[in-house]
């Protein structure tokens, strides 16, 4: 279906700030050889994304809020609109060459998530969503994978690594997922897990330690493909808590438990049945 004039702004921006990703992307792979290594690089170009994207949005939209990830809020005049975005998400990714990363960006109206983009500039894949009008990959309608059986199904989650908390609580997660699926993965940038699910190519994700940015686009994207998704409580407090449980219907409610009953230190796989 043709973009709205909001779709059309958030990807005329995305897509500006995504060959500004693209072009530093192709300089990292060469900066892998130095002794410094590429990392100051990769955080100039996430601050060179961010410059582009608020400088585009502010312009087609001036007076709505923002909310970055580099430069935090940023007030405007109407408080009913805000932007939340990413510009680069999956920035370990970036800085290793790994082509899995991404350009968020979410409008919230009224404290309401109503749109939201997911682009990676390497793929050239385009996730796109508004409330009520259905979710998208580039032209193609999206719908979440309909396996309904955990044993049938691979979920993906993010890893906490040095620095992070709740390392042994993932331990016990993680040990209770891989023992009642058909497989796990990992791809380090959580936006594109949740276009992920909404696109049917995992079947449910879990995560701890998220921000908002991380979440809100694909929290659209997912809905509107027909997913569900809560924070790791069952509840809609994901952009606050930073937890995420999301899948269809089915998986949702079964990964939902199985989690719950695993970071409790329970025998998770019995109570997921």
């Amino acid at each position: 279906m043709p973009a709205s004039a909001l779709m059309n702004v958030m990807l005329g921006a995305a897509r500006k700030a995504g060959r500004s990703l693209a072009r530093d992307f192709g300089e990292v792979q060469q900066l892998q050889v130095s002794l410094k290594g590429p990392a100051n690089f990769v955080s100039a170009a996430d601050t060179r994304a961010e410059d582009i994207l608020h400088k585009e949005l502010a312009h087609a939209r001036p007076g709505y809020s923002f909310l970055f990830e580099e430069r935090g809020a940023v007030a405007g005049a109407d408080s009913t609109h805000r932007f939340i975005v990413d510009p680069l998400d999956g920035t370990t990714n970036f800085l290793h060459g790994i082509p899995l990363f991404a350009i968020s960006i979410a409008l919230e109206r009224d404290g309401e998530l109503v749109a939201g983009l997911i682009y990676n500039p390497a793929s050239a894949e385009v996730f796109t969503a508004e409330r009520g009008k259905g979710a998208y990959l580039n032209d193609r309608r999206l719908r979440v994978a309909a396996r309904t059986e955990l044993e049938d199904c691979v979920v993906v989650t993010g890893i906490p690594h040095r620095g992070k908390s709740d390392q042994e609580v993932f331990l016990r997660e993680a040990q209770a997922v891989m023992a009642a699926t058909a497989g796990i993965r990992r791809t380090g940038a959580a936006a594109l897990d949740l276009a992920w699910v909404a696109a049917g190519r995992f079947d449910g994700y879990w995560e701890r330690n998220l921000r908002a940015w991380d979440l809100a686009a694909g929290i659209v994207i997912l809905r509107e493909a027909g997913g569900y998704v809560s924070d790791i409580d069952g509840k809609d407090h994901m952009l606050d808590k930073g937890s995420v449980v999301a899948g269809n219907e089915t998986i949702h409610r079964k990964l939902l438990k199985l989690i719950k009953t695993a970071a409790a230190g329970q025998n998770a796989v019995a109570a997921a049945d």
